[in-house]
């Protein structure tokens, strides 16, 4: 009579060691498909953002030539002369006195004794 033969035992088809893969895989998939979503909502609330920072500087841009006009306008020397006329009283003067005040003498430095 000869010895027994071990059959060889087939793995169950529900093992831990073959569903741990997948399982992975499935776990890993879903992570990244929430990234994929986080990142796109991320990029449209950025994409709104420079629409908005646009706006307020095409804004800021027109408001910065208006007030530059403003000020050429206000600086013209016309403008400034009959101001000072009307609202101050002041003309040109007609008698020019040049007052000189006497110069000081420079004394040499002392020196250390």
């Amino acid at each position: 009579m000869s010895a027994p033969v071990a059959k060889p035992t087939m793995p169950s088809p529900m093992s831990s060691q073959s569903l741990t893969l997948p399982l992975f895989m499935a776990v890993l998939t879903m992570l990244m498909a929430l990234g994929v979503v986080y990142v796109k909502h991320q990029n449209r609330l950025l994409n709104t953002e420079i629409e908005r920072l646009r706006t307020e500087r095409d804004r800021l841009q027109m408001e910065w030539s208006q007030l530059q006009l403003e000020e050429a306008a206000l600086a013209h020397h016309a403008r400034i002369e009959t101001l000072a006329r009307s609202q101050l009283g002041m003309s040109e003067p007609r008698d020019y006195i040049v007052v000189e005040q006497p110069q000081k003498s420079v004394q040499p430095p002392l020196e250390p004794r």
